[in-house]
């Protein structure tokens, strides 16, 4: 035969070696079903505990992704302070007493400031929100109304279901329009197609020109991120806010009797947000500022620190965060939290290996006869050390299989139980499946090796 045909032939041949001992090996776990069994629990729980710790960090990976969506990428979020007790003590016959500085509060001139001013800055969004009452063919129900400048739903990654967003001429003139969510959607418009339709919100009849997307949010996700449910907001544009609505800028006579008359007579009855409104002097409740590069978003939140300060006659009366920061700590602190975990349930898999190893130390003291036996009839080392790393393996791999079951089933019970997002991946189980294969390889080597090196005449003597 030509060297050439000879290769296939060896390979064959190879083939058929490793395929034979490794259905004696088989023979062999079967017949020691229990044994295999209990050897196999240290993997089986090793790997279902990997498992469910990479399925707790790919679900807090997920949220904290989905919660940078929502909050929009690279945003600086600036928000007033109501209450202002920043000022110098003046004496005055004898007694201190407490002399505030002005400050205009947080204003739209301030967003346009920080725009113009600031080349990182790629845009800037205004919000004004007040409390009203939305009503429609004798239906009414509570919302609330927000003002908002042009840059507003790409900013704050809102996509428009229907319709079309505000355009130029509706600033530019203050016009009656709106864009609604999808619940005031359903709860005014069950069976007709808002568009171009009215709704009453407070004293103003708006037209609708455009709808949201329904944008799945949870109480608890909207409260921690500071976001509101858009399902039930109306938006309008931020001149028709401050012309038809309120402009907290502006104080006009009524306002200033009103707070006299209040000042002298309390009204118990008021709730804390009812005082703290009439208390609120800024005429913006939120600016967003989004920026170009996400290297250079903590630098420019200090230049706008120290720029709105400057503005506002050196009073802080205004808050600055950086929602995308704040998450990727958050995110860096459960990575840690998680590789913490997941180390510690990779002892497990150290434990199960070492349960191998001895199971199959032990195996091989009970099985010297039939391994004389095997060397006897013409099997070689090769032969004997792929039966017993075969032995091995299949325990490990068994044990690997029903940990990625056990797993799965574990990642389930833990969402619904401990209301925690898991997410089993594929690369989750291939990982854990290459693991218990390792395994056996790894702690099955040396007593495999023993075996093959076993002088076949003191086998055969063995009693």
């Amino acid at each position: 035969m030509e060297p050439g045909a000879s290769m296939p032939s060896r390979a064959r041949a190879l083939a058929a070696h490793i395929a034979f001992s490794g259905a004696i090996a088989a023979e062999a776990v079967v017949h020691n079903k229990l044994r295999a069994s209990l050897t196999s629990l240290g993997i089986l729980f090793g790997v279902a505990s990997v498992i469910a710790m990479l399925a707790i960090g790919n679900g807090a990976e997920q949220e904290i992704l989905a919660q940078m969506k929502l909050l929009g990428a690279n945003n600086i979020v600036i928000t007033p302070i109501i209450e202002q007790k920043e000022g110098k003590l003046e004496k005055d016959d004898g007694d201190k007493k407490q002399s505030k500085k002005f400050t205009p509060g947080l204003t739209y001139l301030d967003a346009q400031a920080i725009k113009t001013t600031i080349p990182a800055v790629g845009a800037t969004s205004s919000e004004v929100v007040i409390n009203s009452v939305i009503a429609r063919e004798g239906h009414h129900r509570s919302g609330k109304v927000v003002g908002v400048d042009s840059s507003y739903f790409d900013v704050m990654n809102l996509h428009l279901g229907e319709g079309a967003l505000f355009a130029e001429a509706h600033f530019n003139g203050a016009a009656p329009v709106a864009i609604i969510g999808q619940g005031v959607k359903s709860r005014f418009f069950t069976t007709e197609n808002p568009i171009g339709r009215t709704v009453k919100v407070g004293a103003q009849h708006l037209t609708v020109i455009g709808v949201l997307e329904d944008r799945k949010v949870s109480s608890e996700t909207a409260k921690r991120l500071g976001i509101r449910d858009a399902s039930m907001d109306v938006y309008v544009p931020l001149p028709t806010m401050l012309l038809r609505f309120r402009n907290r800028g502006e104080v006009t006579q009524a306002e200033m009797e009103l707070a006299a008359r209040e000042d002298n007579s309390a009204d118990s009855s008021e709730t804390e947000d009812q005082r703290a409104e009439k208390r609120n002097y800024h005429q913006l409740d939120k600016v967003i500022v989004q920026v170009a590069n996400s290297q250079e978003v903590t630098a420019v939140a200090e230049i706008v620190q120290r720029m709105l300060k400057r503005r506002h006659n050196d009073v802080t009366d205004f808050e600055i965060s950086v929602p995308e920061l704040l998450l990727k700590q958050e995110q860096r602190t459960k990575t840690i939290f998680n590789v913490v975990l997941g180390a510690i349930a990779s002892i497990s898999l150290v434990v199960g290996g070492i349960g191998i190893m001895n199971i199959m130390l032990a195996s091989i003291l009970e099985r010297i006869k039939e391994i004389g036996v095997r060397r006897a009839m013409g099997a070689t080392q090769k032969d004997v050390l792929v039966q017993f790393l075969s032995e091995a393996v299949m325990i490990s791999l068994a044990g690997g299989i029903a940990g990625i079951i056990v797993g799965g089933v574990l990642a389930s019970v833990i969402q619904r139980v401990a209301h925690i997002n898991t997410i089993v991946s594929g690369m989750s189980v291939f990982v854990a499946f290459g693991v218990s294969v390792a395994v056996g390889l790894v702690f099955g080597i040396m007593p495999a090796r023993n075996a093959a090196k076993a002088d076949p005449i003191v086998c055969l003597r063995y009693e």
